[in-house]
């Protein structure tokens, strides 16, 4: 095989399957709160020769040759994620967002330490004590809900449950909480318990960036992100914390969780931080949440019920029951697909419906924004939406919609 023959020529097989998936992406309107679109440079730093060279260990203290170019690059990574979120100490080697969380769990935490968190089914995580997670398998987990009428944190009842469990660790953050997070709050119960507070900003990471959104970096022992999202850089995770604690967490990342860092992966992560340094990226953060507010409005004027009775941030929970009371989100999900309109199901709080079957959609503004749509747009969306949904998938509605987003996508193509 010659190095300079393309993907095409070397695997006929899945070059069709990646053409596919640049159509897909082109050609639908993504409302997965939890992805994005990146820039072409953080792409082609993803596809650069980095992804050949083993570099186990941190910059200047490797384990292999050859890393001259490698501890530069993730230097860049830490000093400029530093300076985007003004922590102490960052790691930015975690492969994922999880395996950040992990590097935490393995720095304070024995098997069958308590962990104090948000529950799945209210907007938790599963990397925060699902049972059949890693952190459900090997600690002794206690979940905080919302309250049942404001569908928000109860920080009372919270306070409560910390006092009760005495927890070694309180997680914060949430995949699919649509409301201002009070981290300094959590970090006061933390405080009061001996617990250490340890924040999950995966999903709101880029509105925290450029102060949209409270910073717990100030207060929480820990803070663990994603790097995609609405930080919109690549796949992969990273984690902050004290200065006290910088030495253990690096220890528990290398060699403690991974071997040998993906740098093609820190590299584009430098380039994503870079671009969210620059005054752009808070003009487009601001445009995520108008466009959030504007959807929610939108669909709450079609009679969709949205969780909490609105958004602070890049997300929405809609809960299709008032509205489409037959409708479960796996089906909303399977016939807006076919418009599409690229959703998922997700569980409200007290949802009585299976998690594969869901009560509600999940909907998410950061890569409708990254593709330059605004508010009016939204509105729109909000419509079709309702329109697919009220024709329950019916063909004739689904095709009709689904040449609408077409035009909609060309004219504002990625």
């Amino acid at each position: 095989m010659r190095s300079h023959e393309t993907i095409s020529v070397v695997d006929p097989e899945i070059w069709p399957h990646m053409q596919a998936e640049v159509r897909r992406q082109q050609e639908t309107l993504e409302l997965i709160a939890s992805e994005n679109h990146v820039s072409h440079a953080v792409l082609e730093a993803l596809g650069t020769v980095f992804t050949n060279k083993y570099a186990e260990g941190y910059p200047g203290k490797r384990y292999y040759g050859g890393c001259a170019n490698m501890d530069a690059v993730e230097d860049l990574a830490r000093n400029r994620a530093k300076q985007l979120f003004k922590c102490d100490h960052v790691n930015v080697q975690p492969h994922s967002g999880s395996q950040a969380n992990q590097a935490v769990y393995l720095s304070v935490l024995q098997p069958g330490d308590t962990i104090l968190s948000l529950d799945l089914a209210h907007g938790g995580h599963l990397s925060h004590g699902m049972k059949i997670n890693m952190t459900g398998l090997l600690y002794s987990v206690v979940h905080y809900g919302v309250d049942r009428k404001t569908e928000r944190f109860d920080f009372d009842e919270i306070a409560r449950l910390a006092r009760e469990h005495k927890p070694r660790l309180i997680i914060t953050g949430a995949s699919a909480y649509p409301r201002l997070i009070d981290f300094t709050r959590f970090s006061e119960i933390a405080a009061e318990v001996g617990a250490i507070h340890m924040a999950d900003i995966a999903h709101i990471a880029g509105m925290v960036a450029v102060g949209l959104h409270p910073s717990p970096v100030p207060t929480a022992g820990f803070v663990t992100t994603t790097t995609h999202k609405t930080l919109r850089g690549p796949r992969g995770g990273m984690t902050m914390c004290k200065e006290e604690f910088a030495k253990k967490l690096d220890s528990r990342v290398f060699p403690g969780l991974q071997g040998g860092p993906l740098m093609h992966c820190i590299a584009a992560k430098a380039v994503a931080f870079a671009e969210a340094l620059k005054p752009e990226f808070r003009a487009y953060q601001e445009q995520i949440l108008r466009n959030a507010k504007a959807l929610a409005e939108a669909l709450m004027s079609k009679g969709f019920r949205i969780v909490s009775g609105g958004t602070d941030n890049h997300l929405m929970l809609v809960d299709l029951r008032p509205a489409y009371p037959n409708v479960t989100g796996a089906a909303a999900e399977k016939w807006l697909e076919s418009a599409g309109i690229i959703t998922n199901k997700n569980m409200i709080p007290f949802d009585e419906r299976k998690p594969v079957e869901t009560s509600g959609l999940r909907l998410g503004t950061p890569a409708l924004t990254t593709r330059g749509l605004k508010e009016d747009h939204m509105r729109t969306i909000a419509s079709l939406i309702d329109r697919v949904l009220k024709g329950e998938g019916e063909a004739k509605a689904v095709e009709a919609v689904r040449g609408e987003v077409l035009a909609m996508c060309r004219e504002y193509p990625l």
